[in-house]
Order: C-alpha cells, then structure tokens, then sequence
C-alpha cells in the first residue's frame, strides 16, 4: 500500500502545482499537505531553505489514533477493522519514514511533531523557519 501511494504522489503533485499556480499573492504562500513530499517540492521551491518537512513521531502517531477517534477510524467498510487499522497505521509510518529519508537526501530541515510542544510553538518554529523569506513586518 505505501509503495502504491508513493507511486501515485507526482500525479497528485501536478494537481497542486496547478492549483498553486492560480493562486495570486504578494506574499509568499505557504502549502501544505500529505503529498508535499522533499523529492517533489525541492525542486520547485527555489531552494531547500524555503520549505520545511514536518513529520509525527511514531510514539506520538501511535497516541493519536488510540486517543482520537478520527485517527483510530477506517473510512471503509472492512471485514477486519482491526487489520485494517495496523495496517494503515503501518502504511503511514513507511510514508513518514520515506519523506524523512527524502528530507535528509535532499538537505531540507525536518521537525518531528511529538507533542512536547502544543500547536503554537510548532508553528513558531515554522515561522522561525521561513522568517528569512518573509516581508519585513512595520
């Protein structure tokens, strides 16, 4: 399955890429998602400094589908819920494991999300991160 998603992930990034080209602004505009991957985005960001790879720590990934439950949730009808749930969990961890390794190839920063820090300070950091390509603030 994460072989598959892989796979698929430069199709899909065409898509964004289009609708990132209708977009407008003075500013520079932050993108985020799923299929934002290192190996796709770094050529097209202008250089490694202008994005940034965020990923879960497994032992946070793992907090989060026991304690929510739109994490723990599957989507589909399945005749193993349980089954189907080790295995998408199993799937992401492959899929974060494979942008991290990407991350790293390529040189770009990775933060790891593992719930040490609440919602503001990670994105305090991502803005620390980008501060050098925004515009000076009066």
């Amino acid at each position: 399955m994460a072989d598959q998603v892989i796979a698929d992930f430069p199709d899909r990034f065409q898509w964004v890429q289009d609708d990132l080209r209708a977009l407008v602004s003075p500013r520079p505009i932050l993108a985020e998602g799923w299929g934002l991957r290192p190996e796709l985005v770094a050529p097209v960001a202008g250089s490694i400094g202008r994005m940034v790879v965020m990923v879960a720590a497994e032992e946070f990934r793992q907090r989060q589908v026991a304690r929510l439950p739109r994490a723990g949730a599957i989507g589909h009808q399945v005749s193993d819920s349980q089954l189907a749930q080790r295995n998408r969990v199993e799937r992401d961890r492959l899929i974060a494991a494979d942008a991290v390794r990407n991350a790293h190839r390529l040189g770009v920063r990775v933060i790891e999300v593992d719930g040490s820090r609440d919602a503001e300070a990670v994105a305090d950091l991502v803005a620390e991160h980008f501060a050098p390509f925004l515009p000076e603030q009066p």
